[in-house]
């Protein structure tokens, strides 16, 4: 339900709605309990080890481990209830629904559809909704709330579902060039093993300036000195580490976001053997888990891109 389009609201409402039991064998289902669900490695065959950790063997007390002890993460510990692509694909939808925020909507359209002319959302929108003549179309969220008015169109429901069977089979006709041309990207843009060397020579840059700092801070205490000059001193040394550690940063957030691609990739990949090479039907499945956005162009014309980065105007 989570990759049609719903809200872990909405599917924690459907469970109750159905009668269906939550884990504590209660009729409540709260929204923490169905995400809980959704990012547990457990359901893909994998286990996370020492999730908490004992405090004190004597109380018995509990605690959520944030780094005072190891923890283990084994692969294939047990059978799988999901496929693991499918529990990926599950965490890429929610985080890229965690950096939407307010602007996603549990209408698999809404947050999917983009404005060529401002970059804002389509929503959907009713004409004449009294009368005779009603109609449900879908327009630039932002059309005329911007100075200059967007000029890109209006697209109705079943003009955007056959766009996209067009420009999906159009992908399956491709298919293994696709595949081939994915696995060269996530070879290649998703490597992080230059990253991961520079981020070792920002520690070790780290580690000598705050030995430095050290010995700075010692031979002040033991020596007499202008504090003028140990001030200056001590601020060209934090200059140099905030340098160091703000590349650092930089750098562990770009090697995040390649492992993040890679993974993409890879979900895509094995999603995409599985798919048949023709659509014959609307699959808002098939939309989620396979389409990055359709950007909406002035002329009429819709640019699908895909999650492997693939492009496909209709």
């Amino acid at each position: 339900m989570f990759l049609e389009g719903k809200t872990t609201q909405g599917i924690a409402n459907y469970l109750m709605e159905h009668g269906i039991l939550s884990p504590a064998e209660k009729k409540t289902w709260r929204s923490s309990t169905v995400a809980s669900i959704l990012t547990n490695e457990k359901y893909k065959g994998d286990a996370l080890l020492q999730k908490r950790f004992t405090v004190d063997f004597l109380t018995k007390e509990l605690r959520v481990n944030n780094g005072e002890v190891p923890q283990y993460y084994v692969e294939n510990s047990h059978e799988a209830i999901i496929a693991p692509e499918e529990f990926e694909t599950v965490q890429e939808e929610m985080a890229r629904r965690k950096e939407l925020g307010r602007a996603y909507s549990d209408k698999a359209f809404h947050s999917k559809i983009i404005c060529g002319d401002c970059g804002g959302f389509y929503g959907r929108k009713v004409w004449h909704s009294t009368d005779e003549y009603r109609s449900v179309i879908f327009q630039c969220n932002q059309k005329f709330k911007n100075m200059k008015k967007c000029t890109t169109p209006t697209l109705t429901e079943d003009e955007i579902k056959q766009r996209f069977l067009v420009a999906y089979n159009e992908l399956m006709g491709n298919r293994s060039t696709v595949l081939a041309d994915c696995e060269l990207i996530r070879q290649t843009l998703c490597d992080t093993a230059a990253l991961a060397t520079e981020m070792q020579q920002e520690q070790d840059e780290m580690t000598v300036v705050s030995e430095l700092m050290q010995a700075h801070i010692k031979k002040n205490a033991s020596v007499a000195q202008s504090q003028e000059a140990y001030a200056l001193e001590a601020g060209r040394i934090e200059n140099r580490y905030n340098a160091a550690f703000e590349h650092y940063t930089a750098l562990e957030t770009e090697k995040e976001k390649r492992m993040r691609k890679s993974k993409e990739i890879s979900t895509f990949i094995t999603t995409l053997k599985k798919q048949p090479m023709i659509l014959p039907e609307w699959n808002e499945r098939l939309w989620i888990t396979l389409l990055d956005m359709a950007i909406v162009q002035r002329d009429g014309s819709i640019v699908f891109r895909f999650k492997s980065g693939k492009e496909i105007i209709k």
